[in-house]
């Protein structure tokens, strides 16, 4: 019986040892992180030890873009890289790019060639391993099997990677104790248009940089203590979360096969509630996993900082070090890889879906962003006195008035089918896009609107007491030191809270890729910053830079246009979606309402103003999202009635067999066969509805398949299939609460949460 499996596969879980595997040198003693930090990657200190010094430098001033990168430069690196590699094992190096699938793609090819040569007219073939500037800086994978939302047709099939010098090169472990070589690459249609998540980002971090330096030109002083801001880098810092659950459980339930989530599965009597899972100890097998995982990662240079038990039962999460966005994204695909494969040389799974098991906490990935100069200045830094930093001031009103203009945007950035089972549950930020500051940098906003001296006792927080990261708490405890409290506090309802020195867009889903919710916050940054710009040549007239009363006239007028986006109450309220409907704040609940404020002129026209998307790019967008929506609930539906008619309902007929021959028996017998006569009839009833709720779910799907419109087929899906998919889950939860546990095929949710 299919039970038997279930329980086999239960009873081998908990019996499951930890893999052991050595991370010590020669010496038998563990290794510094510091010692392998890195060893798998083609760093700039790698290419400036193996290149001559005119190619180094040639290549350097091609970051700084100064000039392109020639030939003769592309050879010589290649060529550098090719030998780096094959001392490592390489056999094989492939352009790994992002297609528009929130995950990453790559073709190897052999770094083999074979040269012909004729001796006394026979051909004499010899084997070379080469590697030129030409394979290096490009290579052409099938454009036609990659979303690209119309640009590119069936028949169209060139498309290119081109290496974005900006990202090291790496490699990873490949079979038999060989290795690959990495090239990190945008990809691109044949005619240019970004068929990728990259290529975008890219061109946002360089939007947001430019017009960033336009407003410090026009507000820092240059001198030699003072030199010009020559670059401003996006940073970002990208939490993690993910469950992880025994691979053999795993392997028994289909809906986490196919779909990421359970469709069906009720919770336990204890999950989440107890509030004992968040930062408890983290279980073995766990913390055998992370470990290794942290080691993989650390020798491809993503500095992982933090793991710790998340809230929900076999809930995780691991941050890294801040970095430049671009290198930020890139490890966060690869710190997903790597837990991907080191979870299954453990025997467990880990899921990335925002919501696969419904009832506790999903998942999100929590970006944290900010920027900074290349003087080493975080711009997002609100120092000792925030009311007096008018630089920090002036961007910190960009961020509002960006958030304001564009928030329905940022929206779309983070909208999925599976993020949406997420987003407003009361778990996870709501639909509305707002900003928490925190209570003292909103005293500070207002105090500077009203034209007075800022008021820290209002916020709780004495004048006399202000240090440089915040306040002294006084802990009634002689032996404990002190310890300063930060100038705001976290508000975990919010979608996009400043915290401390940057700010956290909470609402990311946990498995999609950041580089388009990020660029999208970039291009409405970089357009605020232009129009603070506008506002400050004006306000300074003839002088050369903005004097502190121009900066602080500037500041106080974006205050007064950007208040209805703050926030800093209980985003989860009743009380928050009326207050914010009388701001005229949008509150997106569903994901083809978000995703067509893509096109909305006021955003389309934006991005397209700030060159990070066209018009055509843009459009891809909507209908690679909206289809990819669409895709995913079908998906869902059919696999939802393929395991209630193989699986879910012939478990509820057996039970109600052996009930039926059970009653029979006892009445045979003269006894009150009543106990099992109401069960028996309680079963019946669920079954029945069961099956004419999945009977309509099956009509649903059909009809999805006829309708050719795909905004109309992403309607459809939200408002008529979902709704019947939920029906189904309950009639299917409720046999799963009544049907004796030996007739029961799935694994259910205490055995999924418990068994690692």
């Amino acid at each position: 019986m299919t039970h038997q499996a279930r329980i086999s596969t239960v009873v081998e879980s908990l019996t499951k040892a930890p893999r052991s595997i050595q991370l010590s040198d020669r010496n038998g003693k563990v290794q510094p992180i510091t010692e392998v930090y890195g060893k798998n990657v083609f760093s700039l200190n790698e290419m400036s030890k193996m290149l001559p010094k005119p190619v180094f430098k040639s290549f350097m001033n091609q970051l700084r873009g100064n000039e392109s990168l020639d030939r003769q430069t592309a050879d010589a690196i290649a060529h550098a890289v090719k030998v780096w590699a094959i001392e490592r094992g390489a056999t094989h190096f492939t352009h790994w790019f992002q297609p528009i699938t929130d995950s990453t793609a790559e073709k190897h090819d052999s770094f083999l060639t074979l040269k012909s040569s004729y001796i006394n007219g026979f051909e004499e073939v010899t084997a070379l391993e080469t590697f030129s500037g030409s394979q290096l800086l490009q290579s052409e994978p099938d454009a036609s099997s990659f979303p690209s939302g119309g640009m590119r047709t069936t028949f169209e099939a060139r498309g290119y990677t081109v290496w974005d010098t900006k990202s090291p090169m790496f490699i990873q472990d490949g079979p038999h104790g060989t290795s690959i070589l990495y090239i990190p690459s945008v990809f691109i249609s044949y005619n240019g248009e970004a068929l990728d998540e990259k290529s975008v980002l890219l061109r946002s971090v360089e939007v947001v940089n430019k017009a960033a330096l336009d407003v410090l030109s026009l507000i820092d002083a240059v001198d030699e203590d003072h030199p010009r801001t020559k670059q401003v880098f996006t940073t970002l810092g990208t939490e993690q979360e993910y469950f992880l659950i025994d691979r053999g459980l795993y392997t028994l339930r289909p809906d986490l096969k196919i779909t990421g989530r359970t469709l069906v599965g009720g919770l336990p009597p204890r999950h989440q509630q107890l509030e004992d899972h968040y930062f408890g100890k983290i279980p073995t097998r766990v913390l055998a996993a992370i470990s290794e995982c942290e080691h993989e990662l650390a020798k491809l240079g993503v500095p992982i900082k933090t793991r710790h038990n998340e809230v929900a039962p076999a809930q995780f999460e691991v941050a890294p070090i801040f970095e430049e966005a671009m290198l930020a994204v890139d490890h966060n695909l690869l710190t997903m890889d790597v837990l991907h494969r080191v979870a299954h040389r453990h025997k467990l799974k880990v899921l990335f879906h925002e919501k696969p098991f419904r009832g506790v906490n999903g998942s999100g990935k929590h970006c944290n962003w900010s920027l900074s100069t290349d003087q080493g200045d975080n711009l997002l830094d609100p120092s000792s006195k925030p009311e007096t930093n008018y630089r920090f001031l002036i961007f910190l009103v960009a961020v509002l008035k960006a958030v304001l203009d564009h928030g329905d945007l940022l929206r779309a950035g983070i909208a999925s089918a599976s993020n949406d089972h997420r987003l407003g549950a009361h778990e996870a930020p709501p639909g509305i896009i707002s900003v928490f500051l925190g209570s003292q940098l909103n005293e500070v906003l207002n105090a500077i609107e009203e034209g007075r001296p800022v008021n820290y006792d209002a916020t709780g927080t004495k004048l006399e007491h202000v240090r440089v990261k915040g306040t002294v708490l006084d802990l009634k405890v002689a032996t404990l030191p002190s310890i300063a409290r930060d100038l705001t506090d976290r508000n975990r309802t919010s979608p996009f809270a400043f915290t401390g020195n940057k700010f956290e867009f909470r609402a990311v889903g946990s498995k999609q890729s950041v580089s388009f919710p990020v660029s999208l916050l970039n291009s409405a940054v970089a357009s605020s910053l232009l129009e603070i710009k506008e506002a400050l040549i004006a306000q300074k007239g003839s002088k050369p830079v903005a004097s502190t009363e121009d900066q602080l006239a500037v500041i106080r007028e974006f205050i007064k246009k950007t208040k209805n986006i703050r926030f800093e109450g209980d985003n989860y309220s009743e009380e928050w979606a009326q207050e914010a409907a009388k701001r005229s704040l949008p509150n997106i609940t569903k994901s083809p309402e978000a995703f067509s404020r893509l096109l909305l002129s006021k955003n389309a026209d934006m991005l397209q103003r700030m060159g990070v998307f066209s018009s055509a790019e843009l459009n891809s967008r909507f209908h690679i999202l909206t289809e990819r929506y669409c895709k995913d609930i079908m998906i869902e539906a059919q696999t939802l009635i393929t395991m209630i008619v193989q699986q879910v309902l012939p478990a509820a007929y057996s039970y109600r067999g052996e009930l039926a021959d059970t009653a029979s028996k006892v009445s045979s017998l003269g006894l009150d066969a009543n106990p099992e006569s109401r069960i028996l009839k309680g079963l019946s009833s669920v079954v029945t509805n069961l099956q004419d709720r999945t009977d309509e779910l099956e009509a649903l799907t059909s009809k999805m398949t006829t309708i050719m419109e795909i905004e109309e087929l992403a309607k459809f899906a939200s408002d008529q299939v979902i709704p019947t998919m939920e029906a189904v889950r309950e009639a299917a939860d409720s046999l799963e609460k009544t049907v004796a546990d030996k007739f029961w095929p799935l694994p259910r949710y205490t055995e999924l949460f418990l068994n690692i």
